[in-house]
């Protein structure tokens, strides 16, 4: 096992690499833990969790609202949870955000750490202590920012992992090359989702790149005033897509991802060619390129997303791979351009 630590604003965040999710008690020095996750993480690893205090919840990023967040608000309180439990939250991307907010509002705050068992939550949702629900439609409308103690990777868990929610997580991968690392996206582009399947040692680098990629620009824009708005490249069509078509967040920022190019080739001088590369690559990695939508239901949910800035929206543009900016368009153009697109 090896850490490293990243020093936000109120506290610092280990991140335990490699590690065995039987050593994880041995971070809450006095017991006091409740482990938060959902139905199918806990009936694919109840062995892992057997002798744990759990509480689980249906699994699925409907379940992620204020509903949900009673439902384990009140299972707390049965447990007899007080300001000196600390919360684990062991999922995915969903059940990540759920503890983090959770543990944000119950008794104005308690501690908490994660283990993500996806790779999108290993490399991104995990990552930044952004933590909140989805209201209807509008997704992470409510929410905190708010660092957990320890982020703890157990690699065993991309052992049961579908192979749909591996693409969903190369998403945020692709990503973070496209506004961060040329050098990564080449060599994304020299491997396949099967060789990073394959290879422990390749899919571990890959994600410890990535956390890194992430935590730098967090540590240095921990609220979103600048640097960190880039890491929502291709998410402001993608979140009206995700849950209007009630599709995985990878394969709806993969959409948006698209979008974003074909904008920046319009907007920002971005070559064609170098879109198309992008296009190839999610391809490659089996992510959809596009949708059939109600383009005007698209338009109407975005609208309301909260990167809006009074009448336009804050959009992630590539100039060049591994390089991006931050733009205002205006509503009124931006819906000019829409439907060629998306």
């Amino acid at each position: 096992m090896q850490t490293t630590e990243y020093t936000f604003s109120q506290r610092s965040v280990t991140c335990y690499f490699d590690a065995d999710f039987r050593g994880l008690a041995d971070l809450v020095t006095d017991g006091n833990m409740i482990i938060i996750t959902d139905e199918n993480v806990f009936n694919e690893h109840t062995e892992k969790l057997a002798g744990s205090r759990v509480i689980k919840f249906a699994a699925g990023e409907t379940n992620k609202n204020q509903a949900t967040v009673d439902q384990i608000i009140r299972e707390l309180i049965n447990l007899g949870a007080h300001k000196n439990t600390f919360l684990t939250g062991l999922g995915g991307g969903v059940v990540t955000d759920i503890t983090g907010y959770v543990a944000a509002v119950y008794m104005r705050g308690i501690k908490f750490g994660l283990v993500p068992t996806t790779i999108l939550a290993m490399v991104d949702a995990a990552i930044g202590g952004k933590n909140g629900i989805d209201v209807g439609v509008y997704k992470n409308m409510v929410g905190t920012i708010r660092q957990p103690e320890f982020i703890f990777y157990d690699y065993s868990f991309l052992d049961t992992l579908p192979v749909r929610e591996w693409i969903n997580g190369f998403a945020e991968i692709i990503k973070h090359a496209c506004i961060k690392d040329a050098l990564l996206f080449a060599k994304l582009e020299r491997y396949s989702l099967h060789d990073y399947q394959a290879d422990p040692t390749l899919i571990a680098e890959l994600i410890e790149t990535n956390v890194e990629i992430k935590a730098q620009v967090v540590t240095r824009d921990e609220f979103e005033k600048g640097e960190r708005k880039l890491l929502n490249f291709g998410h402001t069509v993608g979140h009206a897509i995700e849950n209007l078509h009630g599709i995985p967040h990878g394969q709806a920022v993969s959409i948006g991802m698209v979008a974003a190019c074909n904008l920046s080739v319009q907007l920002n001088g971005f070559h064609a060619n170098d879109a198309a590369k992008i296009v190839k690559l999610l391809a490659k990695y089996h992510l959809p390129v596009d949708i059939e939508t109600d383009h005007a239901k698209v338009f109407e949910v975005l609208s309301m997303d909260k990167k809006r800035y009074k009448d336009g929206m804050q959009f992630i543009l590539l100039k060049n791979i591994g390089h991006a900016g931050i733009h205002v368009i205006p509503l009124a153009e931006l819906e000019k351009h829409f439907k060629e697109i998306v």
